[in-house]
């Protein structure tokens, strides 16, 4: 017999085929992707005061990603829109609002003003969407703006200023004085570090705050030198910083005797500045593109498409977001927010700079940061070589504990 009917084939057999085109005809099922295209909205400050911190090169870290991944995740294309939130609340919002309601977007990757970062947050918890945290720094969106529904890839407000002002404790200081941009960002800095020096037996002494995109910084520092603290903490970021630091060499406010200190620096502003100004500062960072052979092959992709400049780390965890979230979307078989959600928290985070770093239930990624200190010029043998790196700090030693956030929906 040349043909033999399935009809008249053994049970056992046919029990096979049978569960066989069952298991194929559910991996089919499983494998959802909405609208046939998984969309990542990267929203960033691309032609403002932080466009040097994240801006046009968080764009190109997101499509690197998806470049590396390989365009497709089962077997739908991966797009990229982008949007410059110019730093206000009202453009960031709308924008969000236009990729969820007109545009289909799968998930956000956000990094500009906590003002911002606040309403995007709520609005994706609304639609069941993740939102991906690269970027802005406020320690409330694991804490008591949480959402089940974001993850903050980078460090915050509390990692940043706890451990700036441990450096500057055991150097001896115990008097502090704060610079503060007036914004949400330099109010959670100078709240978060002023607790810590409370804490470690230090005062503050006293603080000044100043407008965004302040241009003339002569009488902050004036009033920072003159009040006889041994700690000057500078608390703001991108333009800003490099303007204020700058200012403060002109004014040699360290020849008294003051030290001079900043919590948060993006290496775009070492560029800005110039490590004759720079030198010396001592900041935390939970990457530096001259870190390790992986880093600097990743940078230097980065660089050869960005007109030679160096990735800040805000950047590279715009691509570490993208890439998690991938992943997720590929393991999981569905681009459905909570269960992508699920499938990214129950997954450790690794890439060129994260090794095997969870996440925990508010949505921090639990890695490790390094301690800093800028170069001298004269330490310096190349372009970009700026950073002197110490040893790591692990994750919880520099992050919130998370029973003191007041995250919502944490187990108790």
């Amino acid at each position: 017999m040349k043909t033999k009917n399935t009809a008249i084939l053994n049970p056992t057999l046919r029990a096979a085929l049978a569960a066989t085109a069952l298991a194929l005809a559910g991996g089919a099922a499983q494998a959802q992707i909405s609208d046939d295209a998984v969309r990542i909205g990267v929203m960033a400050d691309i032609s403002g005061p932080y466009s040097g911190n994240g801006g046009p090169g968080s764009v190109l870290a997101a499509r690197m990603a998806v470049e590396d991944f390989g365009g497709k995740v089962n077997g739908k294309n991966i797009e990229i829109l982008q949007v410059d939130d110019q730093n206000k609340p009202d453009v960031g919002l709308n924008a969000a609002r236009k990729w969820l309601d007109t545009d289909k977007i799968d998930t956000i990757i956000g990094g500009s003003a906590s003002s911002i970062a606040f309403g995007v947050q709520t609005l994706m918890r609304e639609k069941q969407k993740p939102y991906l945290i690269a970027g802005t720094v406020s320690a409330d969106l694991t804490g008591k703006a949480c959402s089940p529904m974001g993850i903050q890839f980078l460090v915050d407000t509390y990692s940043l200023p706890k451990a700036g002002v441990q450096l500057m404790i055991n150097k001896g200081i115990k008097d502090f004085y704060f610079i503060t941009v007036d914004y949400a960002f330099g109010a959670a800095l100078q709240a978060e570090a002023t607790k810590f020096v409370q804490a470690a037996g230090g005062r503050v002494v006293g603080s000044v705050k100043h407008p965004l995109g302040a241009t003339d910084f002569s009488s902050y520092l004036l009033q920072a030198q003159s009040s006889g603290a041994k700690g000057i903490v500078i608390l703001n970021a991108g333009q800003d910083l490099s303007n204020s630091l700058k200012q403060a060499a002109e004014f040699r406010l360290t020849r008294g005797g003051q030290t001079l200190s900043v919590f948060g620096m993006t290496i775009n502003s070492v560029t800005a500045m110039g490590l004759d100004v720079a030198q010396g500062l001592n900041i935390t960072v939970p990457f530096y593109w001259d870190q390790d052979d992986a880093t600097r092959a990743w940078s230097k992709r980065f660089m050869e498409r960005n007109n030679g400049v160096v990735p800040t780390y805000i950047q590279a965890g715009v691509y570490s977001a993208a890439m998690h979230y991938l992943k997720a979307v590929k393991d999981g078989g569905t681009d459905d927010g909570p269960k992508v959600m699920a499938k990214m928290k129950a997954t450790p985070v690794n890439d060129f700079m994260t090794k095997n770093a969870s996440i925990r239930e508010d949505g921090q990624v639990m890695r490790a940061v390094y301690p800093i200190e800028v170069k001298k010029p004269s330490e310096s043998k190349s372009k970009y070589d700026y950073y002197k790196v110490g040893a790591a700090i692990p994750a919880d030693q520099i992050f919130r504990p998370l029973t003191e956030g007041g995250c919502d929906f944490v187990k108790k």
